[in-house]
């Protein structure tokens, strides 16, 4: 499942039905994938595994000291870096959900082409 949400096809569902501030678990519930009967599963585990393990290298760690509690580290991920894994997720689910080349496309592109401000209207222009 950390494939499944950590891929564009679900961050596109997640904007067009949710107001992108809260995440709450219903829904990721709603999201329609069913995980028993999906013929990829393997490959969705390794890619998961793999983007975590990734996520994690490529996470900035910062130390930040608190008077009460002291001084904690944390990680602060840094999901563009890993884009390339997110994308192969994309297309490992691309096959699940039966997509084509220009839906994927669609749905991989869709931040950078609908969503970004000045850069992507100066990029059109």
């Amino acid at each position: 499942m950390i494939a499944v949400l950590s891929s564009d096809i679900w961050w596109w569902y997640y904007t067009l039905h949710f107001d992108m501030y809260n995440c709450k678990d219903y829904m990721m519930y709603s999201f329609p994938f069913d995980y028993d009967n999906c013929k990829y599963i393997s490959e969705l585990e390794k890619l998961g595994k793999k983007l975590s393990a990734d996520m994690i290298e490529n996470a900035e760690k910062k130390i930040q000291s608190y008077a009460t509690t002291g001084e904690r580290m944390q990680l602060i991920f840094r999901p563009t870096l890993s884009k390339p894994i997110i994308e192969d997720i994309d297309r490992v689910l691309a096959k699940h959900y039966g997509l084509d080349e220009e839906q994927i496309d669609y749905i991989v592109s869709y931040d950078n082409k609908y969503r970004l401000t000045k850069e992507a209207e100066e990029d059109e222009e």
